[in-house]
């Protein structure tokens, strides 16, 4: 079977890959893989989106995360420079949060949920990571699926 990306439908800045992409609703995440969907799942946050939804829509977001937390390997990318965050240079961004507030919010999630947050820099550097976590998992499940036979 070939490799499959699956893009939720309510995604409305879709990454464009290399590979065949199916769009469907998806439980949890913005992107799965065809047959892996209940297994791995990465959501796709820009700077602005990722701030709205941490901070002023956490309730729903932490639904969101215990869907993610359930499966087996989950991440949040974030399309944005930590650093960058941190110093003060993406204030437009923020909506008048501090940036105090944004790694506080990421470093709750990872401990609250479990769920890593990617900081990639830029959305081509989460572009690559969300495809090469995909793809990473898909390999090793089919290691561990070979090992067994």
């Amino acid at each position: 079977m070939d490799f499959q990306i699956i893009i939720d439908t309510r995604e409305t800045e879709a990454y464009e890959f290399p590979c065949h992409c199916i769009r469907r609703k998806l439980d949890a995440g913005d992107y799965s893989v065809l047959g892996h969907e209940r297994r791995v799942a990465v959501e796709r946050k820009s700077l602005r989106d990722f701030v709205g939804t941490v901070i002023h829509n956490a309730a729903r977001f932490d639904a969101e995360l215990l869907r993610l937390q359930s499966l087996d390997r989950a991440c949040v990318v974030v399309e944005a420079d930590l650093d960058k965050v941190l110093r003060g240079y993406e204030r437009k961004s923020l909506r008048d949060v501090s940036p105090a507030s944004i790694l506080g919010a990421s470093i709750r999630i990872q401990h609250a949920f479990n769920v890593p947050v990617i900081w990639c820099g830029s959305r081509q550097a989460a572009h690559r990571y969300t495809e090469n976590f995909l793809r990473m998992f898909v390999r090793l499940a089919s290691i561990v699926e070979v090992s067994r036979d």
